[in-house]
């Protein structure tokens, strides 16, 4: 990338293609031309590789984010993309982030989750694709070890503002101090709009320190009331006087601290109104407010416990023209930023910190508890409704600052508990993560850690260690929460309910098929007692029983049940999303394909995959499942060619979204591993394998039958190849491991012992191999009949081993029954088994993972 220059002229004017979230321009924007020169001189100096990032740093209020904007918009004409991203908490940057994911042809949040979005826009602007000019802007971001993973290094630029020094020893710094004594001059002049000499600007610049917010916050005061210099410095004056006699608010320069006062005394003469809602502002967090939150919140103030709520607060969001008029004056006195585009409310995070040190610790607790129930008051009520969830994320920065988990309203800790399972629902997990822990632990300590709010808390973390593979950890939390649960709220409680649904999803995690089984046949008739058999809650967990009778190789029962809950989801008018309906959908063509109907599974599968295409998008996630498992039935079905194209599509684009050591990632690794192995491309298929195998112990365990299954896969390369005696091994050590997991009559240990028979055979150990053959069959037969498909390839396989022992008569008798099964079977002739068993070569069994 060639070195931009450092001229403003040197580029044509002209706007950037994405120009999103950059504050509007400072109008009094004065002065800083060395910093700003120096700082265009730093950020320019681009390799070929990676631009260094800068760092703001300094004391607030000296105008680290005004310098920031500035920048941005007097260089806007160089960059193609640019981006402001609050950054003082780290559950506001993927959000941020992830937002920018449409512009550069990714994928919304929407679709593919927080985490994920964010994580594919940073590496598409490390990439340079589609922008390599880009300029992000991280504001305020306190926190380095939060902040750096979200950092993209290069092309583009970026720049940081941060107080704190940290940052120093990670990248080349910027510091900036208060203004230049002729800077402070010339603000003045532009902000006060009338006369002023040069030795009256300079003494009251000196007064006030040089501080810009100082400045600022003066020049507001004096434009709006016409209060000369001489009688502004005598209330400061006075203020500062007051303030050393009391002790200033620790950390802050007496000149802000004092000229924050006087605004503050002259605005409560004038309108006291304006000063209980500034007050109300300061226990918010610095980032923008969403107006209409005094207008839906309101309503919820006084309510909760019964204690008295302020009056004069009370009256001001009971009237729209009052609040109005009182978030003007606040603007004109430079007290917070009114947005009227964006309709949000802004406090300078060093004006908050005085007015709440200005307060009493009762008056703190009072003002604080307002804005908790104006928050909870405001909210949606469902965080399941994507449609919703614009309104959750402008309330999200607000949380931490509020110290929300201090509360023990009722209504407070639903809009809590609310605000995780959005950002759950989101794919925000690390975000979901930090407040579930923190609710639980305050929680724990205010109302003891047996309280339903406490239990409740604990199941969203649960889902949310799940949705970040902690599966061991999961399980741990939902054993243990489940037996408090049905203590405390007792087993009929929808909560509770609730939470044995969540833990069969923890057991299936953990491998423990059958226990997750009986767990939810259990579930299914509490719901049904409880809540009806139609209750979209009833459904859920009908979907997830279906999918235990498929992991137990009870395939028939499988299909009934996923049948019957499609039907009912189809049918019914609310509560049933769409992802859920399509899940379901999609697990019907599954199950279709496991009873070995692969004509029926695909169109089945072509159809639901329409479905997801149109009404969630080609790369939403249940999406990209359905297409995987569409891949596998056509695979299944001798359609090769189309079979491969949806492969790689689906892996390309899973491993876009989530990387490479997501569970679905992996699952669809497995599947483009089996295709390309069945159109021959060994050694490619050999690669997609091993990379894949090593990754399932790290993510299920050793044990888990998943892992062991995928080693199966691995086998039947390794004798492709020409390496039958590592395939026997480890067809061997996992045949071992399945049976002592999900049992030797279970669907993955038996299919595991017809390859096992055919490295058996291969070597020459015929006996073996017949032995193993016959008794693999009986088994199938036991379990599935006579007609399946993996019967019918057995039958085929050991045939020819019947027929290398010597066994003729026997071998030809099975040879022709099988043929006879597969011609009245609904498989295609150009199914690959039956094109195999035609022409008498052996025929593989492998595998591909289902979700759990």
């Amino acid at each position: 990338m060639a070195e931009l220059s450092h001229t403003v002229n040197a580029v044509p004017e002209r706007s950037p293609e994405v120009w999103e979230k950059v504050p509007p321009r400072n109008r009094n924007f004065t002065g800083r031309e060395e910093l700003l020169t120096r700082l265009r001189r730093g950020i320019s100096t681009v390799t070929a590789v990676v631009p260094q990032p800068q760092a703001l740093q300094g004391l607030g209020g000296v105008g680290k984010t005004h310098l920031a904007i500035e920048y941005a918009w007097r260089y806007r004409s160089h960059y193609d993309l640019v981006w402001w991203i609050p950054a003082d908490q780290r559950v506001l940057v993927p959000s941020a982030l992830a937002m920018m994911a449409p512009h550069l042809g990714l994928p919304s949040a929407a679709t593919t989750g927080v985490e994920e979005a964010a994580e594919a826009v940073r590496r598409a602007l490390q990439s340079g694709e589609p922008y390599r000019r880009w300029l992000l802007i991280f504001d305020n971001a306190e926190d380095p070890a939060r902040i750096e993973e979200f950092i993209p290094l290069g092309p583009g630029h970026v720049l940081i503002t941060s107080r704190n020094p940290d940052w120093e020893d990670r990248f080349e710094t910027l510091q900036v101090d208060v203004f230049e004594r002729e800077e402070s001059v010339e603000f003045l002049r532009r902000r006060l709009r009338r006369e002023i000499s040069d030795q009256d600007a300079s003494r009251l610049a000196e007064k006030l320190g040089d501080l810009p917010l100082a400045l600022e916050q003066a020049g507001a005061l004096q434009y709006e009331t016409g209060m000369s210099v001489d009688e502004y410095i005598e209330q400061l004056e006075e203020q500062a006087g007051r303030l050393l006699g009391a002790n200033k608010a620790s950390g802050y320069p007496l000149s802000m601290t004092a000229a924050w006062q006087v605004s503050v005394s002259m605005l409560q003469d004038r309108l006291p109104e304006a000063v209980r809602i500034l007050r109300c502002c300061a226990f918010f967090g610095p980032e923008p407010i969403p107006r209409d939150i005094f207008r839906r919140g309101g309503r919820t103030i006084g309510r909760g416990t019964g204690e008295k709520a302020d009056p004069l607060l009370s009256a001001i969001l009971s009237d729209p023209i009052m609040l109005t008029k009182a978030l003007s004056e606040l603007r004109r006195f430079a007290l917070a930023r009114i947005e009227p585009e964006t309709r949000t409310i802004q406090v300078h995070r060093l004006v908050q910190a005085l007015l709440r040190d200005g307060l009493s610790g009762e008056e703190q607790r009072t003002a604080r508890r307002e804005v908790h129930l104006l928050l909870a008051g405001g909210a949606p009520a469902d965080p399941d409704d994507s449609a919703r969830w614009r309104l959750f994320e402008e309330l999200v920065g607000h949380v931490a600052p509020s110290e929300l988990a201090e509360s023990t309203e009722p209504v407070v800790r639903r809009f809590a508990l609310n605000i995780v399972r959005y950002l759950y629902q989101a794919g925000n997990y690390q975000s979901a993560l930090t407040f579930s822990e923190d609710f639980i632990g305050r929680w724990s300590e205010n109302s003891g850690p047996r309280h339903p709010d406490v239990l409740v808390a604990r199941k969203h973390l649960g889902n949310v260690l799940r949705g970040l593979g902690r599966y061991a950890e999961d399980y741990e939390l939902g054993r243990e929460t489940l037996e408090l649960m049905r203590e405390v709220l007792g087993p009929q409680h929808p909560e509770t309910l609730s939470m044995t649904n969540t833990f069969g999803a923890a057991l299936r995690a953990r491998g423990e098929f059958m226990r997750a089984r009986e767990l939810d046949e259990e579930s299914r008739q509490a719901h049904e007692q409880a809540l009806g058999p139609a209750h979209p809650s009833t459904l859920r967990v009908m979907n997830n029983l279906a999918l235990d009778y498929g992991l137990t190789s009870d395939y028939m029962l499988a299909r009934r049940l996923q049948q019957e809950t499609y039907l009912e989801q189809s049918d019914a008018t609310q509560g049933i999303s769409k992802s859920s309906l399509l899940l379901s959908w999609n697990g019907l063509a599954r199950v279709v394909r496991l009873c070995g109907d692969y004509a029926e599974a695909c169109d089945l599968g072509d159809e639901a995959h329409a479905y997801g295409v149109q009404e969630l998008g080609p790369d939403h996630p249940v999406t990209l499942l359905t297409a995987k498992d569409l891949s596998i039935a056509r695979r299944r079905a001798g359609d090769l060619a189309e079979a491969l194209d949806m492969a790689r599509d689906a892996h390309a684009r899973f491993q876009r979204l989530f990387g490479d050591e997501h569970p679905d990632t992996m699952a669809a690794a497995v599947n483009l591993s089996n295709v390309l192995r069945t159109t021959g491309e060994l050694d490619e298929a050999f690669a997609v394998a091993h990379e894949t195998v090593l990754r399932y112990p790290r993510v299920y365990g050793e044990d888990h039958p998943y892992t062991q299954a995928c080693r199966s896969n691995l086998a039947i390369l390794y004798r492709l190849r020409g390496d039958a005696e590592t395939a026997r091994a480890v067809d061997e050590a996992a045949l071992e491991r399945l049976t002592a997991t999900v049992g030797r009559t279970h669907n993955y240990s038996l299919a595991c012992a017809v390859n096992l028979a055919t490295d058996l055979a291969l070597l020459g150990e015929t006996a073996g191999a017949r032995e193993l053959g016959e008794d693999t069959l009986g088994r199938l037969h036991a379990l599935f009949g006579e007609e399946h498909y993996l019967s019918l390839l057995c039958a085929a396989n050991l045939s020819l081993d019947l027929r290398a022992a010597g066994a003729e008569k026997e071998a030809e008798r099975l040879r022709t029954e099988t043929l006879e099964r597969y011609e009245h079977s609904p498989l295609s002739s150009v199914q690959p088994d039956i094109l195999a068993a035609v022409a008498g070569l052996r025929i593989d069994t492998d595998f591909d993972p289902p979700p759990i």
